[in-house]
């Protein structure tokens, strides 16, 4: 049987709105990262849903602020990112480690290595 985790804090709607739409973000930066995803279109795919979550975030946000909700209570939100993954799926958005000595990738000896290869064939 898996772990019990611990139970979310108690959270407003709009605070819970707050952390949805961040967490989602993050998880869509992630999938861009370009040390981590190997494919563009899922990169683009990525990208693209950012404006729509972006939105989102801000109206959370909004609409806290015009409640008079002023204040970020940053260690119950830190809590429910915590439930929630938010450390492991934070990490996603980081640059990757480098490779160990001969576990190359496919931008070791001979890969692109530059910036604006397409992982492909070279063309001569």
């Amino acid at each position: 049987m898996a772990a019990e985790l611990p139970p979310l804090p108690a959270l407003t709607r709009s605070e819970g709105e707050l952390v949805d739409c961040y967490l989602e973000l993050v998880d869509l930066m992630g999938r861009i990262n370009p040390s981590r995803t190997t494919d563009t279109y899922t990169a683009l795919r990525a990208a693209q849903a950012l404006v729509g979550r972006a939105v989102a975030l801000r109206d959370a946000l909004t609409v806290m602020h015009l409640r008079g909700e002023t204040d970020l209570h940053h260690t119950t939100l830190g809590r429910a990112l915590r439930v929630l993954d938010g450390e492991r799926r934070a990490a996603r958005v980081t640059v990757a480690p480098a490779p160990t000595e001969g576990a190359e990738g496919r931008d070791g000896p001979g890969g692109s290595g530059g910036s604006g290869g397409s992982g492909g064939p070279a063309h001569p």
